[in-house]
């Protein structure tokens, strides 16, 4: 039996997202953060088909009547009637691994990054996906480890980059150690090569320091990454560390990677004056192109190019990501791909 985690930017069969809706902290925000989800679907229908979770048949219409006075392709959109506590889907969707070359769906627990806010619909969001016919006959298994997807970074050959902050944390799963955590995702998602980062951590972020706000895979051999470059801001120092950590970093064969460093924007702040987690590295890879978060900062221009220069013959698309922030995710939190042949 062979067990292989797929990387990003491999072939894709769709895209999961969740839309906001006023049963969840968005409430207050829908009005700013609904043309996000809006460009979010254009966009991604120009490559591919997006599944859409809707609280129910009259958010469903609501969401039609959005996207239907946009250029989305309509006909590459698949609703599901799925009640979520909050639209953070890639932490929360399933996990596709390739067993034996077809596709096997993993449904972690999801607690909430540790019980921080409520997640008993979130959790339920998966197995609710497959009861609904979405995924055909592919099988899908139920894994009793805490895990979200935001937190595993993999390069599609048996090396995943990750946080232990995030998957060391008491509050997920206590009883596993590095060595317990390393010997589960091994036998669960066939990595054989484990890239720990002890240091990143962003203000406003809730997950206790996902992978794919600090650090991510464009190749085997290339790593893009969150850098801070000014002296006088509070995260200068940590970053500079996870910066140091990221250079002892070996692939599977023992080189050293191509690190990119990623602009870094102006402090973003909501109107209680809390910091807010902006971060180029949260970007989204689909079929043909990339999904990059801007935040209405100087430093946009320069990060898509950065991105584009990473990822060449694909079409580099800004995505505004500033009303994103504000309930603590960017875009590719927001998402979730399925790998080639999960959408039927």
């Amino acid at each position: 039996m062979s067990i292989r985690f797929p990387a990003e930017w491999e072939s894709q069969s769709g895209v999961l997202l969740t839309w906001p809706h006023r049963h969840s902290d968005w409430q207050p925000l829908l009005d700013a953060v609904e043309p996000v989800y809006v460009e979010m679907v254009t966009q991604i229908t120009r490559f591919e088909p997006v599944v859409i979770l809707c609280w129910d048949q009259e958010h469903r219409w609501h969401i039609q009547s959005l996207v239907s006075n946009s250029t989305a392709a309509t006909d590459k959109i698949i609703y599901r009637e799925v009640p979520t506590n909050d639209t953070w889907i890639r932490d929360y969707g399933p996990i596709t691994v390739m067993k034996d070359g077809a596709p096997l769906l993993l449904d972690f627990i999801f607690n909430s990054w540790g019980n921080k806010y409520a997640w008993d619909k979130d959790n339920l969001a998966g197995s609710r996906l497959r009861e609904s016919g979405l995924f055909g006959d592919i099988p899908m298994e139920s894994v009793d480890l805490v895990l979200e997807g935001g937190s595993i970074e993999t390069d599609g050959r048996g090396t995943l980059l990750t946080t232990s902050q995030c998957l060391l944390s008491e509050k997920r799963n206590p009883r596993l150690d590095r060595d317990g955590i390393t010997r589960r995702l091994s036998g669960l998602l066939g990595v054989e090569h484990i890239l720990w980062l002890d240091s990143g951590r962003m203000a406003g972020d809730d997950t206790d320091s996902h992978i794919d706000i600090l650090a991510r895979f464009c190749s085997p051999e290339t790593i893009v990454y969150t850098h801070c470059d000014d002296p006088g801001d509070a995260h200068f120092a940590d970053l500079n560390r996870m910066q140091d950590e990221l250079r002892s970093l070996r692939t599977a064969d023992h080189n050293y990677y191509h690190l990119v460093p990623l602009p870094w924007p102006r402090a973003k702040f909501d109107a209680a004056g809390k910091r807010l987690a902006a971060t180029y590295a949260n970007f989204l890879i689909i079929n043909e192109a990339v999904l990059v978060p801007v935040y209405r900062d100087p430093a946009d221009e320069r990060a898509l190019r950065t991105i584009e220069a990473c990822f060449p013959g694909r079409t580099i698309i800004p995505i505004d990501s500033a009303p994103l922030i504000h309930q603590g995710g960017s875009l590719h939190c927001a998402t979730m791909q399925l790998p080639a042949n999960v959408l039927k």
